[in-house]
């Protein structure tokens, strides 16, 4: 009887866990539809199922606190707990005490986030891609020498509540992760590092394994793309492209 009692139990946590995903799947939809609908379904679960996970690893198991890392995940990028970008957040994750105390802090330092960087419905983060989208077609050339000083500075011009949000300390931990990064899959400096650079800070510092961003890495371990520089090029273009797709949509349903 204990066996098949047990056995009930796990049927129960799954369709518990099922039902759980489906309501975080409409919640999503309505925080997010943009990236909702260019992302599907099956690849949305995928980052959800990450991302509850990485809750549960923070201590986080009521639904509260879940749904809150879930759209942290669509405000910062997948990797919120340790982007130098958001501090807090991971001093926060980190420490000890009551999971709803916590999640508190947290959404008080992403709402005042969102006034005071993001802008009334997002109208700053949209210019920013614009400005940043822009910079990617431009022909710039960073020496390497003063690489951290020249990249930081286009990203204050293109994004400054952000740049100054995150602080000098924050950016260049941002800009080195990047810069290592590309020397990993061997990009030509100084362009390949302006380009990991302009998407971490974009789309969040682990990007290149976001769920959120599969094409990312799809383009990054394409076995097919054997020059660095032909890879850098390909990316250049796949960022372009969604960057595209992704800020036409809202003119669109307005013009709609």
């Amino acid at each position: 009887m204990l066996r098949i009692r047990e056995q009930q139990m796990k049927v129960f946590e799954v369709a518990a866990m099922q039902s759980f995903e489906d309501e975080m799947v409409e919640h999503s939809e309505e925080f997010s539809p943009t990236l909702c609908q260019v992302l599907g379904e099956k690849q949305l679960r995928v980052a959800l199922r990450q991302t509850i996970q990485r809750a549960k690893d923070y201590g986080f198991t009521n639904r509260g606190p879940i749904r809150l890392c879930i759209e942290l995940m669509f405000l910062c990028g997948s990797g919120f707990d340790t982007d130098p970008q958001y501090p807090e957040v991971g001093k926060v994750l980190n420490a000890s005490g009551d999971q709803m105390q916590r999640a508190k802090l947290i959404s008080e330092e992403i709402n005042d986030y969102i006034e005071n960087v993001s802008g009334m419905d997002g109208i700053n983060v949209r210019n920013a891609l614009v400005a940043l989208a822009k910079l990617a077609r431009q022909p710039l050339t960073f020496s390497v020498d003063n690489f951290v000083a020249e990249i930081s500075q286009e990203m204050s011009r293109a994004f400054p509540k952000k740049a100054s949000y995150i602080g000098k300390e924050g950016l260049t931990k941002l800009i080195n992760k990047g810069c290592v990064e590309a020397r990993m899959y061997d990009f030509p400096e100084t362009r390949g590092d302006a380009l990991l650079v302009i998407m971490k800070f974009a789309f969040g510092h682990e990007c290149t394994s976001d769920p959120l961003y599969p094409w990312v890495s799809q383009t990054l371990n394409d076995k097919k793309i054997v020059s660095p520089a032909a890879r850098v090029k390909r990316l250049e273009k796949k960022a372009l492209t969604w960057l595209d797709h992704v800020l036409a949509r809202p003119r669109q349903e307005a013009q709609g």
